[in-house]
Parts: C-alpha cells; structure tokens; sequence
C-alpha cells in the first residue's frame, strides 16, 4: 500500500491560551475508503514522536508507518471495512504548522514566538479537518500514550461527533513523574549552546541536546524486563570493560543510536512544545475530579494499558474506567500482559488486535458501501 501525505489549509485556529495562528496547516494520511454514509471513518491519533505516517509505504520516504502492522487489510483496523485518517499533530514537524513553519508576519521560522499549545488546540485543529472532509460523526477515536489524551479530549470536547472512543495506553492528566521526566528532556535542549535561544534554523542544531532527551525519553517506553531480556549487562563489541567513558555497555550504545537516529527527524522546538503540552494536559480541569469531563458523552469506550508499562500505569486507565462506569457508560477494559512497557502498544499487537476487532464489530455493525472519496 504506497501511501501519499496530503495538507489541508486552514485560514486561522483559536488557541487555549487567547493567542490565534493564521493560517494553519495539517498533515494528514488516510487508508482504506469512505462509505456512501460516511460512517466507517476512525480517526488514528499519534504518540509524541509519531506522524501522519501511520500505515502502508510512504511514496517519498519508501518506509512503512508507525502502526502498519494494526492498519491495513484483515489487520486490527481492517481497511477493506473502514476508512482511517491520521494527522499530524499541531505543533508537529512532519507537515502540520509549528516552530519550524514560517511565520507570514516574519518570513522566518516561528521558533520560540510559537504560541504555546494544548492538547485541545490538537484535537481543535483535527475536528476543523474532519469538517473539511465532510464527515459529521467518527466511527471511533483512536490513539496510545499522547494519542490517547487526544482521543479522550476528543470524547470531552466533541462528545457527539464520534461513536466510540479507543485510549491506549494513557492517562487523563500527567502526573508529577510524568511532568518531571519531560522537564528533564526540555531542560537538555535548552542546555545544548546550539540551542540559540530557539533561533537555530539557518545554524547548527542543537542536536546533542536533543539526542539526550531522547535517551531519556526511550528509557520510559520501556520495561526492566524487556531492558534485561533485550541487553542485560553484555558488552559491546568488547570482552572486558575499557576503563575510560567510550561506550562498554550494549544498552548505552543503544541509546546513542536512538538518539542519533532521532535527530534527524525531528525538531527540537517542536520536542519543547509537544512535551509542554502534554504537561498542561488534565482533563479535570485542574479539580481532581473527572466526573465532568465526561458529563455530556453517551459513546462508547474500550480502554486498554499493559501491565508493565510504568510511563503510564495501569492505575491511571482504571482511573477513567471508574469514573465512565460511574456514568453507566458502555465501557470496555483490558489490562494486556506484556513485558515491552510502554512501547507495548506499538509491537505487542496480537491480543490487542483481537480485543480491537471485536470492539469495532460490535460498534460498526452495518455493512460498509464502499465508495472512493
């Protein structure tokens, strides 16, 4: 399936925080086809690093998407039945307006006079594009770890216009771990003297500061277990230690790659605002309380977490399990075994593709009138 990136334009978009962008534009992708009732359309929600790219071969870059193996024929999002759509993220750097987009007034990068962002300017920017495609209500809402804050930003902000929402791997609002890891990766950017206050476009990146954060970052994706399992204490390409600070260990020589390969792909701006923005995301509203988040939703939900993912627990899942059951909502939850962490949700596929399909059975009963858009 060779896919291509389109971009929707916008005139402007409100912000949370009083400031506006004009204008705006989003990257997006979609699989599969749209029935004649527009009512098989899921929209696929990204991680912090992820883009539109969620599936099939990307025509210019020849790879396959970040889910490909959920997205596509017979697969958990089965593309002969429904029609999918991922966008990149605003504030993003794969296509979707952020501190690397020009900035009209300037004719130079935004870099820093970026306006801050929330999870609810996203989720603002993706119902402006489901609009522009005709389509009223969503089969589902679907996403894992940050896509999973949009997806129940979705079910708070537009309760209405999606039939089922799927968050994965998630939380309602970042804790103070949460928050303190991300500080730490903001603060390693920022440190990097080729971070230049942000104005670095025309320069060199700040690329060893963020390589560190990204480090840190993959460090949470993943479990002890698996850390064991995957690297132990083997030595690289060595027998003994070398007694100096080049890399001993196989897990550090991993990380240097991870870091290294995230460089080029990735802009350090868009690292500061997208993890601020997750900072900032509580669906409580700042009151501890759910209940009214949730107040005037009717859809239907599944959760999903895994057992040893630490980044975002499964206490916090049950946490929302609770509060919608509370509301005798139709609420669908499972704890998946698997010892992958966080990154569970990106290769542990099998069972949550069982339990994926079944859930958009039930909800997508009719049969699809395929029809080419």
């Amino acid at each position: 399936m060779i896919v291509d990136t389109h971009v929707a334009r916008f005139e402007s978009i409100a912000l949370e925080s009083g400031a506006a962008l004009s204008p705006v534009e989003v990257a997006y992708e979609t699989y599969g086809s749209l029935n004649a009732a527009k009512s098989n359309a899921i929209l696929i929600l990204h991680a912090f690093s992820g883009d539109a790219h969620a599936a099939g071969v990307g025509r210019e870059s020849g790879k396959p998407g970040w889910w490909d193996n959920m997205i596509g024929p017979g697969k958990a999002f089965d593309t002969e039945k429904y029609f999918m759509i991922c966008s990149n993220v605003l504030g993003g750097c794969q296509g979707t307006t952020g501190p690397a987009s020009i900035n009209p007034a300037t004719d130079a990068p935004y870099a820093m006079s970026f306006p801050v962002i929330t999870i609810a300017d996203m989720v603002r920017l993706q119902k402006m594009l489901i609009d522009s495609l005709g389509i009223s209500k969503l089969l589902a809402v679907v996403g894992g770890s940050m896509g999973g804050m949009q997806a129940l930003q979705w079910a708070a902000s537009y309760p209405h216009m999606t039939r089922s929402v799927i968050p994965i791997a998630t939380t309602a609002r970042h804790s103070a771990q949460q928050i303190a890891f991300n500080e730490v990766a903001r603060q390693s950017i920022m440190a990097d003297p080729d971070w230049c206050g942000g104005d670095y476009y025309d320069k060199k990146p700040p690329a060893r500061g963020l390589a560190i954060a990204r480090m840190v970052g993959h460090i949470t994706y993943m479990s002890d277990e698996s850390m064991r399992e995957k690297f132990g204490r083997r030595l690289r390409e060595k027998e003994k230690f070398g007694f100096d600070f080049s890399v001993d260990f196989e897990v550090e020589s991993y990380l240097r790659y991870r870091g290294t390969q995230f460089v080029g792909r990735f802009d350090a701006n868009s690292y500061l605002y997208i993890t601020k923005a997750e900072d900032y995301f509580d669906l409580t509203g700042g009151t501890g309380s759910l209940q009214s988040a949730f107040a005037a939703t009717e859809t239907r939900f599944l959760v999903i977490s895994f057992t040893s993912d630490w980044l975002y627990p499964s206490y916090q899942s049950q946490e929302i399990v609770r509060v919608l059951r509370r509301r005798n909502l139709d609420v669908a939850y499972c704890d998946l075994e698997s010892n992958y962490g966080h990154d569970a949700f990106l290769v542990d596929v099998a069972e949550q593709t069982d339990v994926l399909r079944g859930f958009l059975a039930s909800t997508y009963k009719e049969k699809p009138i395929l029809a080419r858009v």
